[in-house]
C-alpha cells in the first residue's frame, strides 16, 4: 500500500469517526440548550457552565458553536438561540465603552456567520459596525491592535498587544473584500506584520503580551500574561499564532504569513506528548505542566487543517494527520459524551493559570473549537473566519 493510499484511509476513518462525534455533539447541545438558552457561558464549574455578562469576550463562541451545529443538523433550536444571543450583543455594540479587540472573537461567530448562512442586512450592518470598532484601535505608530481597556480609572493600557488578536483580524479581510475599501485589511496586515516581527521567537514559540511606547512605537516590555513567564510559551498563544497566521495567509496568499504559520506549528507539535493535547505552558515548571489545556489543542487543529489545504499535497498531509490525530485524541480521551451531567464538551481545559482562575475545566471556547473541527473533518461546512 502506498503512502498516499494510507493517508486516503486515515482521512476516511477519520471522517467516520468525526461524523460519530459531531452527531453525539448535536445529541448533547439539543440537552443543554435547555438550561444555557440565549446566554453566554465562558467555564464549567462542577459540570454546569457558569454564564458571563454580553460584554464578556468568550460571548461569540456558544452561538458560534449553535451556528456550526445547525448548519450541519438544520436543527431549529440551534438557530433560533444563535440569533437571539446575536440580538442581545447589540446593547454591547452600541454601548461602545465595554467593547475592545476581541470585537473580531464576538461578531465574526455571531453576525458574520449569521450572514454567510443566512443573508440578512441586519446582520451584515452589524458585522461592519464591528469591523469599523475593531479597525479604530490600530495604533499608527506602532503599527498594532491595542488590546483591552483599562481594567482600574489609574490603569493605562494604550500600549499593549496581545497573540489573541491573531483570530480578531478576519473580521477586517471579509469587511474588505465585502466592501472593496482596502482599508480594513492594510491594519490587519500591519498588525499581522508586528506579529511576526514581535511575538514569534526564532524557535517557534510565541509570546503573549508586547508592551509598545504608544507615542513611539518603540517595544517597552515583553509580558507573561496567560503564560508562566514572559520567555516561556504558552500553548493556546502558540495556537492562536498558529491558526491567525494561517488564515491570514488565506486571505492575503503572502508567503511570509505562511511560513510564520508553520514555524509555530513545527514548535507546537514538537512539544506534544503522548496523548496529543497540550500542556497549558511548554515551558511550565515540572509542577504544574501536568496540566492541560484542551482548548490550545482545540484551537491547534482546525489551524492545523487549514493549514494542510495551503501547502502542497505531500507536506499537508502531514498537518492534516497532526490535527486529526488531537481531535481524535480529545475525541476518545477527553469529551464528556459518556458523562451527561457535565455541560462542556471537552475535560482539561486551563484558562489563566497565573491567575488560577478556570483551571482543568471545560472552556466554551475549547467546545467551539472542537466542533469546528470536527467539522472541517467532516467537509462541505461554512468556516466562519475565513
Amino acid at each position: 500500500m502506498t503512502k498516499t493510499m494510507k493517508d486516503q484511509m486515515n482521512s476516511a476513518n477519520a471522517k467516520v469517526w468525526a461524523d460519530t462525534a459531531f452527531q453525539k455533539t448535536v445529541e448533547k447541545a439539543l440537552i443543554t440548550t435547555k438550561r444555557i438558552g440565549a446566554n453566554f457561558p465562558h467555564a464549567s464549574q462542577k459540570g454546569t457552565y457558569v454564564l458571563e455578562d454580553p460584554a464578556w469576550w468568550t460571548a461569540g463562541f456558544w452561538p458560534g458553536l449553535l451556528w456550526v451545529l445547525y448548519e450541519g443538523s438544520g436543527e431549529e433550536t440551534f438557530r433560533n438561540i444563535a440569533e437571539q444571543c446575536e440580538e442581545q450583543l447589540d446593547k454591547v455594540l452600541d454601548g461602545y465603552d465595554r467593547l475592545d479587540h476581541d470585537i473580531g472573537f464576538m461578531w465574526t461567530l455571531t453576525s458574520l456567520a449569521n450572514y454567510k448562512l443566512q443573508g440578512g442586512e441586519v446582520s451584515r450592518r452589524r458585522a461592519f459596525k464591528a469591523a469599523n470598532y475593531l479597525m479604530a484601535r490600530f495604533n499608527l505608530k506602532g503599527n498594532y491592535i491595542r488590546a483591552w481597556n483599562p481594567w482600574t480609572p489609574q490603569e493605562s493600557n494604550t500600549g499593549l498587544a496581545i497573540i489573541d488578536c491573531s483570530m480578531n483580524v478576519p473580521l477586517l479581510y471579509w469587511a474588505s473584500r465585502e466592501s472593496g475599501d482596502p482599508r480594513y485589511a492594510h491594519v490587519a496586515n500591519a498588525h499581522m506584520n508586528t506579529v511576526v516581527d514581535h511575538f514569534i521567537r526564532p524557535d517557534g514559540s510565541v509570546r503573549h503580551i508586547v508592551r509598545f511606547d504608544p507615542d513611539t512605537g518603540e517595544v517597552a516590555e515583553y509580558i507573561g500574561g496567560q503564560g508562566y513567564a514572559p520567555e516561556s510559551a504558552w500553548s493556546r498563544g502558540n495556537a492562536w499564532a498558529l491558526y491567525g497566521l494561517a488564515l491570514t495567509y488565506h486571505h492575503t496568499g503572502n508567503s511570509l504569513y505562511l511560513n510564520a504559520s508553520k514555524q509555530t506549528a513545527h514548535f507546537f507539535l514538537s512539544q506534544l506528548l503522548e496523548d496529543a493535547v497540550p500542556a497549558w505552558d511548554f515551558r511550565a515548571p515540572e509542577e504544574s505542566r501536568h496540566l492541560k489545556d484542551s482548548s490550545a489543542g482545540a484551537c491547534a487543529a482546525c489551524g492545523l487543517l487549514l493549514l494542510s489545504t495551503l501547502v502542497p499535497e505531500s507536506e499537508g498531509a502531514t498537518y492534516q494527520r497532526a490535527g486529526e490525530r488531537i481531535l481524535e485524541s480529545l475525541y476518545t480521551s477527553y469529551s464528556t459524551f459518556d458523562h451527561p451531567e457535565e455541560e462542556g464538551l471537552i475535560m482539561h481545559g486551563t484558562s489563566h493559570y497565573p491567575h488560577q482562575q478556570n483551571v482543568d475545566v471545560p472552556l466554551i471556547y475549547g467546545d467551539y473549537f472542537f466542533v469546528e473541527g470536527l467539522a472541517r473533518l467532516k467537509g462541505n461546512h461554512h468556516i466562519f473566519w475565513e
